[in-house]
Parts: structure tokens; C-alpha cells; sequence
């Protein structure tokens, strides 16, 4: 039988944290201020977006002030159905689809076209005058529009009938009772309030653009038109996306104002102003149901967010750079 070497140590090597946690110590460590900088912030994201996430299980439960939120029965996806059997189910997904589409759309192509516009304008003060005078009706609360609305549309004291009706010899129009009007009343009242904001995103993107792009344009000979196309609209195209992405996010919800304060609450044009969000707030407010609101709701968001997934999908498809993410 060999005999067995002797005198040999087994040398262990000590157990090295693997790379990544390494990393994370070492950048602690070194921009731990930064870190303490941020938790002020991050406390605040927690407890302002993550924590009333909690909620959603309202969504689900048949919720009665006697147990309260936790102790009510569990009622599974009913309030979800009863939301899908109604039968204006069809009609206010309808019109709340067609109509942000449409304000898609429109806050697309007309902000871009103001502000090259404005941008053309080369006396400062009267830019600044027109950019103000845009911006103004975003700042106005949808009750004060809706009364500046009523003051066009009235039947009796409204400026449209009786002041430009009249020019044209046409008889007035009860417009609060006229469904007809009121997919295009809409929109322009949309787009007039929210025109100045998104111009001036789209203002502050053309300012960004280097104007030796343009001189080189002009000493080559190209018109304003060939200067926006092939110069303009690429230099801002990342903005662009970015603004439609997130106007698609929130496809499924409507701007509650503009739906139910603007038509003044009338049932003759339900069928073409009634949306999601009026609906479930009327409901509410005759059934007092909190779990169907919220599983509105909850509806509203899980769509939007499966469409700006695919949405922001397709961008990289086409395009990496100009994805959101």
C-alpha cells in the first residue's frame, strides 16, 4: 500500500462577495449624499403612487361602510362585469376612444403648425403677446369654459344666435338639444384650451434646433416648405412621439370637465357626450357603488398601460431613438 504524502496544507481562498453587490457597496459609499438627497423624494413616490396601489382591491370587494374596505366581501370580477352589461356599455367606450383619438390627432397637428408659426414671427414682443394669449385658456378652469361656451350657445342670449345667426337670416338652434353638433363642439373646445400648451413644448423643441441646419437649407435653395419637411419635423420628431405616447396612455380616460361640464349635464345628448368617466360618476352617484367606480377605473389604467407598451413597442420597431423607453 503507497504511503500517504505528508506536510501538505490545503490553502482555502476566502469567500469574495460576488461583483454586482461589490458595486452597489462601492457606489453607496461613495455618493451616499446623493442617496440621502433622494430619499425625500423617493418617501414621497412611495407613499403618493405606490402605497395607494393598495386600493385596487376595492375593485373587487362589494365594499359597505359598516366593514369597511378590508372586511367587505370579496365579489370577484362582478363589478367588472356589471360595468361590460350595461347597455351603454358599447356607447361610452365608444366615444371616449373616438373622441381622445380625435384630440390625438388635433393636438398633434395643430400645436406643430402654430408654433412654426410663431416661431416665423420675428418681432419679440408680438411673439410673446400671441404665445400668452394661447396659453391663457389652459389655465382656465373647465366651470369658467363651460360658461364662455354657454355665452355662444345659448338659445335665447347666446352670441351665436343672436348675433351671427341673424346675419345669415337662419333660425336659432337649441344646441344643448341638438346631438348632431356636438361631436364637432367638442373637439374645438379641446383644442382651443390645450393648443397653447403643446405649442409651446413644440416651440421650445424647434428653438433647439441649430439654425446653421437652416442657413445651409436657404444657400441650397430649399423653400419654407422643403425647410419644415426635411429640417423641422425630424429635429422635433422624438418630441412628437413622446407627446403622442403619452396622450395614448391615457386613451381610455376623458377629461371629465369637458364631457360633463360643457354640455351642462343634458340628456338629450347623452349618446354622444356620455363617456367612461361620466358614466361611472352618474352611476355613482345614483348607486353610490364604490367598486364599480373603481374597477372603472382600474380598467381605464390597465388598458392604457398595455397600449403605450405597444405603442412605445412599434416606435422601437421603426425607430430605437425616438422610443420612450
Amino acid at each position: 500500500m503507497a504511503a500517504q504524502p505528508t506536510g501538505l496544507t490545503v490553502s482555502v481562498k476566502p469567500k469574495i462577495p460576488d461583483r454586482p453587490r461589490m458595486k452597489f457597496i462601492t457606489n453607496v459609499r461613495r455618493y451616499w449624499i446623493f442617496y440621502v438627497m433622494m430619499l425625500p423624494a423617493i418617501v414621497l413616490l412611495v407613499l403618493n403612487n405606490y402605497i395607494p396601489m393598495l386600493g385596487i382591491i376595492v375593485a373587487f370587494k362589494n365594499i359597505n361602510y359598516t366593514d369597511g374596505v378590508l372586511g367587505s366581501p370579496w365579489v370577484g370580477f362582478d363589478n367588472f362585469k356589471y360595468l361590460f352589461k350595461t347597455s351603454d356599455a358599447w356607447i361610452i367606450t365608444r366615444n371616449t376612444i373616438a373622441y381622445n383619438a380625435l384630440f390625438i390627432v388635433l393636438n398633434l397637428a395643430i400645436p406643430v403648425m402654430f408654433a412654426i408659426m410663431l416661431n416665423e414671427i420675428k418681432n419679440r414682443f408680438m411673439a410673446k403677446f400671441h404665445q400668452s394669449i394661447m396659453f391663457l385658456p389652459y389655465f382656465l378652469s373647465m366651470v369658467v369654459i363651460s360658461y364662455l361656451v354657454f355665452a355662444f350657445l345659448d338659445e335665447s342670449h347666446g352670441f351665436i344666435n343672436t348675433t351671427i345667426f341673424p346675419w345669415f337670416h337662419l333660425d336659432a338652434i337649441q344646441f344643448y338639444m341638438e346631438k348632431k353638433v356636438w361631436p364637432y363642439i367638442i373637439p374645438l373646445v379641446s383644442t382651443w384650451k390645450s393648443m397653447g400648451y403643446y405649442t409651446v413644448i413644440y416651440m421650445a423643441a424647434i428653438i433647439g434646433i441649430d439654425d446653421e441646419y437652416y442657413e445651409a437649407a436657404t444657400i441650397d435653395g430649399a423653400s419654407k416648405w422643403q425647410q419644415f419637411k426635411g429640417i423641422t419635423i425630424p429635429m422635433i420628431a422624438p418630441v412628437m412621439i413622446t407627446m403622442t405616447l403619452l396622450q395614448i396612455g391615457r386613451i381610455f380616460f376623458a377629461d371629465f370637465g369637458l364631457f360633463y361640464q360643457v354640455p351642462r349635464e343634458s340628456g338629450m345628448i347623452f349618446s354622444v357626450t356620455n363617456v367612461i368617466d361620466t358614466y361611472v360618476y352618474r352611476t355613482f352617484l345614483a348607486v353610490g357603488d364604490i367598486g364599480l367606480s373603481s374597477a372603472a377605473g382600474l380598467y381605464q389604467s390597465l388598458v392604457g398601460f398595455i397600449l403605450v407598451l405597444l405603442s412605445n413597442w412599434i416606435v422601437r420597431r421603426v425607430n430605437k431613438d425616438n422610443a420612450l423607453f
